[in-house]
């Protein structure tokens, strides 16, 4: 019974990392908000420890809880896998999936749909965002999988599964004139990784970013380098059949323009690890270019 109590302490404590408040915790359980509370309140009288600092408004976990979490969430791993070994079980549950908006194209999309297809117990939910915000969510435990773009110069390469080469284009009535060091760009806002890639490949040249245009849309942004407003990024992956029209790739030689493409996974995926697998590989085949 003390075991299962824990466990159940554990699980709430591992949704309040997630969710960052009592009321969404509740809600996910479900149980009433004074239910929650005295959960955490008893795995602290447990362990003898503050797990909360309930001095700050939302309360946050004190550097106790962080420790017990990343203990918890072993032991719930543990537990699971104990249960799927035991039963035999095939992947089943939700897989939360984040994929860098650089990355949302149709041919990646259909890639990760496909892969998750073959396991008919999961669900995706899948969420687009920047590599940056993606990877702070993987850390809080908030997705289990992200896809992102790495445009820094780390020799690191864990999760790294491919190269994201971009491409300058312009339209075909200005190629010739075009000059990637005095030109406008047509990018999309802050903090785009195409965009700091850019910045920072320019300023290893001496030379500054000017932007013409920040547009989020990347159709929008392709019609509007098409009417000569400034140069655009595009991956060369999806040039490599047709290019849109109007528009003519730029010869930029020593732009270094490239990213690296990471898997971020989760410890603690469980059941879904083979899912998790099943995406990387069909991401990672996707965006191969040779």
């Amino acid at each position: 019974m003390f075991g299962c109590v824990v466990l159940e302490e554990l699980k709430t404590l591992a949704l309040f990392a997630e969710e960052g408040s009592i009321q969404k915790v509740a809600q996910r359980l479900p149980l009433t908000q004074p239910a929650v509370t005295r959960q955490i309140q008893r795995l602290e009288e447990m362990l003898g420890t503050e797990l909360l600092d309930r001095r700050l408004k939302p309360s946050r976990l004190t550097p106790a809880g962080v420790e017990v979490l990343a203990r918890g969430k072993e032991i719930l791993a543990a537990v699971a896998a104990l249960r799927s070994f035991a039963k035999g079980d095939e992947p089943e549950g939700l897989l939360r999936l984040g994929l860098a908006h650089g990355l949302c194209d149709k041919a990646v999309a259909a890639a990760i749909g496909d892969a998750v297809a073959r396991f008919p117990k999961v669900s995706l939910r899948l969420k687009s965002g920047w590599s940056l915000e993606l990877a702070d969510q993987h850390k809080r435990g908030q997705l289990d999988l992200a896809v992102i773009l790495d445009g820094s110069n780390s020799k690191a390469g864990d999760g790294v599964v491919g190269t994201e080469a971009l491409g300058v284009i312009a339209a075909e009535s200005t190629v010739r004139q075009a000059d990637v060091k005095t030109m406008p760009w047509i990018l999309s806002p802050e903090p785009c990784d195409a965009r700091r890639r850019l910045t920072a490949a320019l300023a290893e040249g001496g030379n500054r970013l000017t932007v013409g245009a920040e547009i989020q849309d990347s159709a929008l942004q392709i019609d509007w380098v098409r009417r000569g407003q400034g140069l655009g990024l595009l991956p060369r992956r999806l040039l490599r059949e047709k290019l849109p029209q109007g528009i003519a790739l730029v010869d930029a030689p020593g732009l270094e323009l490239s990213l690296r493409i990471v898997v971020l996974r989760s410890p603690h995926l469980h059941l879904l690890r083979e899912v998790a697998d099943a995406v990387t590989e069909a991401v990672t085949a996707t965006v191969r270019t040779d």
